[in-house]
């Protein structure tokens, strides 16, 4: 695994006020945008993760032909295939076929992979995928979602609130959508919703119509280096909106977007604000909601008072719905539509996902990596569990963000009754031994660190009696959830 530092270094120098974006040519990436000569043929690199599965699919349903490389078998891979992709696992410099006029990568592919290098022996453009999107999604009024949090959940609900409106949308999410079908579609309307991913920079490829900023707080410093220059890069996407006489719908709840939205309304942006803040136009009126779902009065900027119900439960989604409602307001459609289909949305995967119950123990999925994020996905638990137990069970991602965060996480998992914590998932990063999940769990009273082999049985032995199980993280920690499924059930309590 290469360290985290040759990514940065890839990308130095930068001249002054220059943004941090893999969009930026460089060892891997040769070009910031979708050629403009024909495409034909693409290959794509690591094709089997969400982001990059998507790419692939949107490109074979618009007809192209598509190869691509993985270095293993993984659940995105057979539908595409099914769809035409010839794909190969391994990495191997013949992989680069015959006829390739564009090759596509994610961040996480270095300078080293054959292909790469293959490629530049070629000369064939490389990408990076969200430029790749970029290309593919032209001509479509385009809704972005981006933040700090919540991004797949909101960029979701637009979508299934557009079709439940009569539109037929392209997507790209991060996460598979039962409901959707994929976690991406070419669709057949005028309008696209994609994910707007801050991780890399790589969002500025995306002159949307609609930016939907959820949140804003420091993250993926291992990539930005300061928040700083997080703040700069996502000041130039909001930039982009003046090529589309584009929008800004913010979130006025959260003080780093209500910070964002007030610089780009200094800075001549249409900006629409929503949350409860006073200066929210799309307003929360009344909550009347439970562990069953949301049910919200909406207070709407021309006075028109609408209800919002939700089967997802927590605030941070009353929060997400409202800023799709107000997004697609400002595109014309139908807002009985919108909420209809938001009424109906049954979650993203592993948003507050239940992988399932035992004797009324239910075990829980969630994506969440961040403080703020685990903090709001034990709300929803509490919720959940109403006065019964909760235990929270966190695998941290990253040496990096455990080293920035190591007291917030302490304090968001605090809030749960139990707190186990497994090992750190490196991810992209080689080892750190100067950061370790005890660093986490020596602030938390009476939490423990297990390995992932251990939890299933240690749960099945001491947390039968709780009401929620919440197994939280953006690694490996998924799966596990079926061993302690099947834990539960063998122990027979």
């Amino acid at each position: 695994m290469m360290p985290t530092t040759d990514l940065l270094d890839d990308l130095r120098p930068f001249s002054p006020g220059e943004i941090r974006t893999m969009l930026r040519p460089g060892a891997v990436v040769t070009d910031a945008a979708w050629p403009k000569t024909h495409v034909r043929k693409i290959h794509v690199i690591r094709i089997g993760g969400a982001g990059m599965s998507a790419v692939a699919r949107l490109a074979l349903e618009a007809g192209f032909d598509v190869t691509g490389s993985e270095s293993q078998e993984g659940r995105f891979l057979p539908p595409l295939r099914d769809l035409g992709a010839r794909i190969t696992v391994g990495f191997d410099a013949a992989n680069i076929e015959d006829g390739t006029d564009l090759v596509i990568v994610s961040t996480a592919v270095r300078a080293d992979n054959p292909e790469v290098r293959r490629a530049h022996e070629l000369d064939i453009p490389v990408i990076h995928r969200a430029a790749g999107l970029a290309g593919l999604l032209k001509n479509r009024a385009l809704v972005a979602v981006a933040g700090t949090h919540g991004k797949t959940t909101t960029s979701a609900m637009a979508t299934l609130a557009l079709r439940a409106a009569g539109a037929e949308p392209a997507w790209a999410v991060g996460a598979a959508v039962a409901q959707l079908g994929a976690n991406a579609g070419q669709g057949s309307g005028e309008f696209a919703v994609v994910e707007a991913d801050e991780s890399d920079g790589s969002f500025v490829a995306f002159a949307p119509s609609v930016l939907v900023l959820t949140n804003f707080e420091a993250d993926h410093l291992d990539f930005h280096g300061t928040e700083e220059n997080l703040r700069a890069v996502l000041s130039a996407f909001v930039a982009r909106l003046a090529e589309t006489n584009g929008t800004l719908v913010a979130c006025a709840d959260d003080p780093g977007s209500l910070a964002f939205a007030r610089d780009a309304r200094a800075a001549g942006h249409r900006v629409v604000l929503y949350g409860e803040h006073p200066e929210a136009t799309w307003r929360i009126a009344a909550d009347r909601s439970s562990a069953a779902g949301a049910h919200v009065d909406i207070d709407a900027p021309d006075g028109e008072r609408l209800n919002l119900s939700l089967r997802v439960p927590g605030r941070h989604n009353v929060l997400n719905a409202l800023g799709v409602l107000a997004a697609l307001d400002i595109l014309g459609i139908s807002r009985e539509g919108v909420l209809t289909g938001l009424a109906e949305f049954a979650g993203a995967d592993r948003r507050f996902q239940v992988a399932g119950e035992v004797r009324g123990t239910a075990v829980i999925d969630d994506y969440a990596h961040h403080p703020r994020e685990v903090a709001a996905a034990l709300a929803a638990g509490r919720e959940r569990a109403e006065e019964g137990k909760l235990v929270a069970v966190f695998q941290p991602h990253l040496f990096s963000r455990t080293k920035a965060f190591t007291r917030e996480f302490a304090e968001a998992l605090s809030s749960a009754d139990e707190t186990i914590l497994l090992p750190i998932y490196p991810a992209r990063e080689d080892f750190d031994p100067s950061i370790r999940s005890e660093d986490v769990a020596t602030l938390i009273d009476g939490s423990r660190v297990l390995d992932a082999a251990d939890l299933p049985d240690y749960l099945a032995s001491h947390a039968r009696d709780a009401r929620v199980i919440l197994m939280m993280g953006a690694g490996d920690i998924v799966d596990v959830s079926p061993r302690v499924l099947e834990a539960l059930e063998a122990s027979g309590a």
